[in-house]
């Protein structure tokens, strides 16, 4: 291959791989939509597994993990052990994984039980989709995960099932800031 082919084909993959940074928030473009959602969840009162109102706000100063999931969701199901593992691994440098359910209280005990889930569960309702939605879920599946730096603002979006490397690989640059 002559060497203008072999450029044009990197510019093409460029822009291409450009775009799909931008499609999925990986390149740290967050719209602003997503910046007010982050706001409007750090002050949502959600009810823990006990009934008892919650807000993120009380976890302000570390870095977020917020997992939305279900427990009829298998991809989120799968995804669940890995989480864990990154709530052991980092909640030493400030690290917080919350559970939002979109579920029915009674199932999420239960499976948090059986499991023996260890970071903090809340049951989120329809109003806490559309936060999902406008954090960056367009698609509104599950599982989806938002990563929130330490002063709040969305690092970090991601549809669909994360591993325990991929989300450690968006967590260590914030933990030095």
């Amino acid at each position: 291959m002559n060497r203008r082919i072999q450029a044009g084909v990197f510019l093409v993959v460029a822009a291409l791989a450009g775009l799909a940074g931008f499609y999925f928030n990986l390149g740290g473009l967050i719209s602003p939509a997503a910046e007010g959602a982050a706001q409007r969840l750090m002050s949502t009162s959600l009810p823990d597994l006990s009934g008892k109102p919650q807000t993120l706000a009380q976890w302000r100063g570390k870095v977020l993990v917020v997992n939305f999931w279900a427990t009829w969701c298998a991809p989120c199901r799968e995804e669940i052990p890995a989480l864990m593992k990154v709530q052991v691994k980092y909640a030493s440098n400030g690290v917080k994984i919350v559970g939002i359910a979109l579920d029915n209280v009674d199932k999420v005990r239960d499976y948090a039980k059986e499991l023996r889930i260890d970071y903090v569960l809340l049951i989120g309702g329809v109003e806490t989709l559309s936060m999902a939605k406008d954090l960056g879920n367009r698609t509104e599946v599950l599982p989806f995960t938002v990563v929130l730096d330490r002063a709040g603002k969305v690092a970090h979006a991601h549809a669909g099932t994360l591993t325990e490397a991929s989300l450690g690989a968006v967590l260590v640059p914030l933990l030095s800031r």
